[in-house]
């Protein structure tokens, strides 16, 4: 059935008058505004404010859904591991806050580095912060993983995770208690929120 339009006042548009019954009735007769999307997709000025309204909640939810699921690479360099290992056991239990340590690098995106990195360690931890997906994140957890800790006059010593790939958060300590290591992490998920990220 063909239905006559007419413009109404103030850029709307109606349907005419047309006699339907029934279900025709509550499906046919809506009144619309004027087309603003229209206005804006021509206004340069209305298109770039309307982008930004609409990009800030889609980055905020797409932030948090990242924020919320954090699969840590689960390996260990040194001492800091065991710390690392009793956050993800019972009392700490990472997964409460979204955190599943996964085996392999390709289905990890948050690497904690715990312990000193040896010069021939460097390449593989490179290489394995590589194969991680993006987005990635990574934390420097112990003195040993921010500056080379008690062993930074050694000359087989990198002086700090950061002279290899870009560290998030910095957690200080010897050994980094499981409190600290949940601390930086919320850290972490706060700038992953934000929006300000290293890596």
């Amino acid at each position: 059935m063909d239905i006559p339009l007419v413009a109404g006042n103030k850029g709307t548009i109606g349907v005419g008058e047309v006699k339907m019954t029934g279900d025709e009735q509550q499906t046919h007769v809506i009144f619309t505004k004027k087309d603003e999307l229209l206005e804006v997709a021509q206004d340069e000025k209305k298109r770039k404010s309307f982008l930004a309204k609409v990009k800030r909640p889609a980055e905020y939810l797409i932030n948090w859904g990242v924020k919320s699921s954090l699969w840590m690479y689960a390996w260990g360099l040194a001492c800091c591991a065991i710390e690392m290992m009793a956050f993800g056991a019972a009392r700490w239990d990472s997964d409460r806050y979204g955190i599943i340590a996964r085996g392999t690098p390709r289905q990890a995106d948050l690497m904690i580095v715990n312990g000193p990195i040896t010069y021939m360690m460097a390449p593989r931890v490179k290489r394995l912060f590589n194969q991680m997906p993006q987005p990635r994140y990574v934390i420097a957890m112990g003195e040993c993983a921010i500056n080379g800790g008690p062993f930074w006059d050694s000359y087989s010593i990198v002086k700090g995770a950061d002279k290899i790939i870009p560290v998030d958060v910095y957690i200080p300590g010897c050994p980094v208690n499981p409190e600290a290591l949940l601390d930086g992490i919320i850290k972490l998920q706060d700038k992953i929120l934000k929006g300000e990220l290293a890596s």
